[in-house]
């Protein structure tokens, strides 16, 4: 569900969604999100002074409270 989440959020923002790749790697307690997207949209995905990925993790943590685990955002270069 949280992977499908930051999936949804990053193709809705970048301009080649084709190239967005999603990965979650689980732990017992915590899923990391790993979020590639291509080199020209990176900056789309951070937004100025970080704002668009804080956001995202700011949603990423809410839906990952109601999912009863928490999960760590990191966008991949």
């Amino acid at each position: 569900m949280l992977k499908e989440l930051i999936e949804y959020i990053a193709k809705s923002l970048v301009d080649n969604p084709d190239k967005v790749e999603v990965a979650e790697v689980e732990g017992e307690q915590t899923a990391v999100i790993e979020l590639k997207v291509a080199k020209e949209d990176l900056g789309k995905v951070i937004g100025r002074q970080g704002r668009t990925a804080r956001a995202m993790r700011t949603i990423l943590g809410a839906a990952s409270t109601k999912a009863q685990k928490r999960a760590v955002l990191e966008i991949i270069e």
